[in-house]
């Protein structure tokens, strides 16, 4: 996918992507998973990284962050994990300078205040103080990892904003992108025809609203 592409997935917002992907019957909806700021945004590829518990032969939470490129989303998952984190002020400082696009945690994140101090966007399932270290290791980088029952493949496309995450198969992000913009269209539509005074019921009833996100021949 190219970065046009990209740039269309990030005019659309969460919602109409997964409106998208109930009418194609695909998985990609992240519930739970949310912005410690509201106004956080992410659109990228996924860098992906596995967290698993740490057991006599030890291990670290990893030094992984130099490899991820410009722009790519680091998606963690630490399978769902709450009484540990993942991800604090040393990863967010460097992402942040690296031009990293931002994180997504299935998990929890700590050093909350400098994510929002300096902006960079962390997506997680709350927040925690106690660390990881000692406690959970990086099994591997760049391998298919679970946001909730979503299976994320490097370089599939994250999407995120106030009301949570969306993942974009690699090889069916074109496909919901075309589904989301008709979508986004025929609503753009229904608020216009409003704004000139029609009724909202016959509005929606002429585009055919109430179908809009429903899989053909699912009726």
């Amino acid at each position: 996918m190219s970065d046009d592409w990209l740039d269309r997935v990030r005019a659309l917002g969460t919602a109409g992507l997964s409106d998208a992907l109930d009418r194609l019957g695909l998985p990609g909806a992240v519930p739970g998973i949310v912005p410690f700021d509201p106004a956080f945004t992410v659109c990228g590829r996924a860098f992906t990284g596995q967290y698993e518990p740490v057991d006599a032969l030890g291990g670290t939470v990893g030094d992984y962050i130099d490899d991820v490129a410009p722009g790519e989303i680091v998606v963690l998952s630490n399978d769902g994990r709450l009484d540990c984190t993942v991800w604090g002020d040393i990863l967010t400082a460097v992402a942040a300078a690296r031009g990293i696009g931002g994180t997504v945690i299935e998990g929890v994140c700590r050093d909350v205040a400098d994510s929002l101090a300096i902006g960079y966007p962390v997506f997680a399932r709350g927040r925690s103080m106690r660390t990881g270290k000692d406690r959970v290791r990086l099994a591997g980088t760049g391998r298919p990892v679970r946001l909730g029952s979503v299976l994320v493949h490097p370089g599939d496309v994250i999407r995120g904003d106030a009301d949570g995450v969306v993942v974009l198969a690699a090889e069916q992000a074109r496909r919901v992108l075309d589904v989301a913009e008709a979508i986004e269209d025929a609503e753009s539509r229904i608020r216009a025809a409003v704004a000139d005074g029609e009724r909202l019921d016959l509005a929606r009833a002429r585009m055919g609203y109430h179908a809009l996100q429903t899989r053909p021949g699912a009726r």
